[in-house]
């Protein structure tokens, strides 16, 4: 008879071993779910034009999410930022040459938005600098080809839509600042966050700011930033920097942090964000100044290649708990879970 202990470190190894084996997107990388609570994630920047648009037609526009299918699944929702519009015209910025005037002029397929509502990605912020790469006429022909696939939108250059959601019995207000679009003012969206309070939502603010592949935001954007949670943003989350950048809890309350360090300054505090760790906060209200790349072609650099996923559980006050999950751009143009370990 084999000893017990035995038999044990056995299983262990075998269990090990099978779930290596197991493909990415069978696996779960989530954190478990707080009793009551519902699960929304926010991911960074995403583009369906030049090598992954070439990719989605010759392996399916599935490819592209094949081994993060199952995480995405496991949300109530999935907010994101599409940079760029999706229209019928040809793409400019396939063959073009980096760095040249086409190579940032984007348009994705129709069928991107079918793929986005197939993935569990139901929200989208259209207020960035590329919505607008074909004009009015893109920006609208996005909303109609949105608004066909059930996905809703928020920041769009003709009304600056605020997307009022209910996601299992919680109502949000997805609200957009833009620093690149002159008529989404400082002013505007704290009129926005403070009417989406007055109305019983949540109000999340999701931005597109900063500095390109700059990992700490310019002091003008920190202050603002603050001046959204003292308006009353629930949640403060920043996209356009293509890299993952600082984060912070701002409030009179420290948080509770593990397996992170933190730098307390003021009435904030600095987080130093790792791959996989769970953070919970007294009274102080998260901000995650860049989440980097979600679905990018960009891959000189392990930076541009590492974004943020952000697992955020909410309960009717509010948030309860946050984990961060890092995902890696695969150059066969998936993004794939970086694994635990």
């Amino acid at each position: 008879m084999i000893p017990a202990p035995y038999l044990v470190g056995a299983l262990a190894v075998f269990l090990a071993a099978a779930l290596a084996a197991l493909p990415l997107d069978e696996q779960s990388f989530l954190s478990p779910k707080e009793p009551g609570s519902i699960r929304i994630l926010f991911v960074g920047d995403m583009l369906f034009d030049r090598s992954i648009r070439q990719a989605m037609e010759k392996f399916g526009g599935d490819f592209i999410f094949s081994c993060i299918a199952s995480t995405l699944a496991e949300a109530d929702a999935v907010v994101a930022n599409l940079e760029g519009p999706i229209t019928s015209n040809a793409s400019m910025s396939i063959g073009s040459k980096p760095g040249g005037p086409n190579n940032y002029t984007f348009t994705f397929p129709l069928s991107t938005a079918a793929l986005l509502a197939r993935h569990n990605i139901t929200v989208v912020n259209l207020g960035n600098n590329h919505i607008r790469n074909f004009g009015i006429k893109g920006v609208e022909e996005t909303i109609r080809a949105l608004r066909n696939a059930g996905v809703s939108f928020f920041g769009d250059p003709l009304e600056n839509t605020v997307a009022y959601e209910e996601i299992a019995g919680i109502r949000f207000a997805f609200i957009n600042y833009n620093e690149f679009d002159a008529s989404s003012t400082a002013s505007s969206t704290i009129a926005r966050i403070r009417l989406a309070r007055e109305a019983g939502a949540v109000p999340i603010v999701y931005t597109h700011w900063g500095n390109e592949y700059e990992k700490h935001p310019p002091e003008w954007i920190r202050k603002l930033a603050h001046r959204f949670v003292d308006a009353g943003a629930e949640i403060v989350i920043g996209s356009h920097p293509h890299v993952i950048g600082e984060s912070e809890v701002y409030g009179s309350t420290p948080p509770t942090l593990l397996g992170t360090s933190t730098l307390t300054t003021g009435g904030s505090t600095t987080l130093t964000t790792g791959g996989s760790t769970t953070l919970t906060t007294g009274k102080g209200k998260y901000i995650y100044y860049s989440l980097g790349n979600f679905i990018f072609d960009q891959y000189w650099d392990k930076d541009v290649r590492t974004g943020l996923l952000l697992d955020v559980q909410f309960n009717s006050a509010g948030v309860v708990s946050v984990a961060e999950l890092r995902v890696y751009l695969e150059k066969d143009r998936r993004t794939c879970p970086i694994r635990k370990s």
